[in-house]
């Protein structure tokens, strides 16, 4: 079987990270099943001026939010993992209590149930004890955690520089080879 990857986008800011991970899975020609929630693609259009189109562009197959009978809505249908990217807390809330009352929480349940790697980039800040209740809930389930937090003993030069290594992260956690990320091989003690 090949490759095959179920990338989600909501409504939290970072969009950016999104696409880029799609622009990735692309060049290394692994399969994307793509679903974005409404405010998603209100999130991208506002960040990044993209739409269904540019999302189309950049994956395999492009699912609408409300279509429950998808096909990465069952368990049958085999994937190597999903990641959500940006991970609005609504979503991660929805996905920790079971919840499934759209595509984007139905196909992260159907992940959790099957034992496949479920990688949550959750985009917000401050948190809560709330917040935090629930990532450790999702992390008792099996979940990654993984907020788009920057490296910086890489040395970023640019942007792209901090959103690829957190795309080269995400591929880690998917147990994706990827030379996105600048390998720690550890320092000279000066002394």
């Amino acid at each position: 079987m090949a490759t095959r990857i179920v990338v989600a986008i909501t409504g939290a800011s970072g969009s950016i990270y999104g696409i880029r991970l799609l622009e990735v899975l692309q060049e290394l020609g692994i399969e994307s099943h793509v679903v974005a929630s409404p405010a998603g693609m209100v999130t991208l259009r506002h960040e990044i001026s993209m739409g269904i189109a540019d999302l189309e562009s950049r994956c395999d197959v492009l699912y609408r939010s409300a279509d429950i009978g998808a096909a990465i809505a069952s368990g049958s249908f085999r994937t190597d993992g999903m990641v959500v990217v940006p991970c609005s807390v609504r979503t991660m809330s929805e996905i920790a209590s079971g919840i499934t009352s759209s595509l984007v929480s139905r196909a992260a349940d159907v992940t959790l149930k099957e034992r496949r790697p479920l990688v949550l980039c959750v985009r917000e800040t401050p948190l809560h004890a709330g917040h935090l209740d629930t990532m450790a809930r999702l992390a008792n389930l099996g979940a990654f955690i993984v907020p788009p937090v920057p490296a910086f003993y890489t040395r970023p030069q640019s942007l792209d520089d901090i959103v690829y290594h957190t795309v080269g992260r995400l591929l880690d956690h998917l147990r994706i080879d990827n030379k996105l990320v600048d390998r720690w091989s550890g320092t000279t003690d000066p002394r």
